[in-house]
């Protein structure tokens, strides 16, 4: 009886890991495939020109992404999602006041952050773009949120939270997935070999495991993005859904993109306290982050409305997963 508990408790942390493990083994397996085929591509194609120019790194980075899209679905069901609802999608008919309300305390929260970097001198705004320029990243900014927000919610919320959460308590699953989404931002960027092979991104896996031994790039990026995800999984606890947190996030990334577009580094800041063009590895933005979580902690109610509670185990009626 005790072994059948234990491997009922390990079998999503075991499914997790192999899953991540496939992400990354596979995504470096594919990469070079990807990247060769592009240059193939561009030798004929122009339209193709500018992304076969990407640095390989990228492919390495995108190649991650596509493993882990087309494997989320199988994961989900191998987890025992029935259907979306479960993992968090809920009808936006009912979701779109909390996305708009998440949307909002994230713009404001990282926008009280930006000004009281300006205010205090830790970065000053950058002149000279053109409105053609402004109008490019602010679309480009915009399809980021949305786009990476989606993403990273369904993923790391939906999925490895909604599944660890299943078999532990929540604040336990709370803690380890937000661990999981800060660190998985640490992934360094590295230089292209001079020659890509079939072998060549997983030479690169283990350089990009060197951003976890800078202890400046760490501290204090790793804590406020520990806090960050710690708020859009309670968001997901609280309200039901993963709706709220779509907006939160998608407002924090429109943010950080823009940030770095309109400002730069004055001579003799101290960057681990402002924050550099990322605004997130400042001590001024982790400041802001736990003053949210604290309000976001006293205003969201303490359980999901009953009519849109996700019973941990057996799902609600909803779209499938397919």
């Amino acid at each position: 009886m005790q072994a059948r508990v234990m491997e009922a408790l390990m079998r999503p942390a075991t499914l997790l890991f192999s899953y991540f493990a496939a992400i990354f083994i596979g995504g470096a397996l594919i990469a070079p495939a990807i990247y060769h085929g592009v240059q193939t591509l561009a030798a004929s194609v122009s339209v193709f020109e500018k992304l076969a120019n990407q640095p390989f790194h990228r492919y390495v980075d995108r190649s991650f992404m596509v493993i882990g899209i087309l494997g989320l679905v199988p994961v989900l069901r191998r987890l025992g999602f029935k259907s979306w609802a479960e993992a968090g999608l809920t009808p936006f008919s009912k979701g779109k006041r909390d996305a708009l309300r998440g949307f909002l305390f994230g713009f404001l929260s990282l926008a009280l952050a930006i000004v009281v970097v300006i205010g205090a001198g830790g970065r000053g705004f950058r002149t000279g773009q053109t409105a053609a320029s402004i109008l490019g990243h602010l679309l480009n900014a915009t399809l980021a949120a949305v786009l990476v927000a989606a993403i990273e919610e369904l993923f790391f919320r939906g999925a490895v939270f909604g599944a660890l959460r299943k078999q532990f308590s929540w604040k336990s699953a709370l803690l380890v997935s937000s661990g999981i989404y800060a660190i998985l931002h640490f992934l360094a960027r590295v230089q292209a070999p001079p020659e890509v092979t079939w072998w060549s991104g997983l030479a690169l896996l283990p350089l990009k495991l060197r951003g976890f031994g800078d202890v400046h790039q760490l501290v204090p990026a790793f804590f406020n993005l520990l806090l960050a995800g710690i708020m859009l999984g309670l968001a997901y606890q609280r309200t039901g859904s993963l709706w709220f947190s779509f907006g939160l996030h998608a407002g924090w990334i429109f943010w950080l993109k823009t940030y770095g577009f309109t400002t730069d580094n004055l001579p003799n800041t101290q960057v681990w306290i402002w924050g550099s063009a990322k605004l997130i590895d400042g001590w001024v933005a982790g400041v802001v982050l736990a003053l949210l979580l604290a309000l976001l902690w006293k205003i969201l109610p303490a359980s999901p409305p009953r009519n849109e509670e996700i019973p941990p185990a057996t799902g609600q009626p909803g779209s499938p997963v397919v």
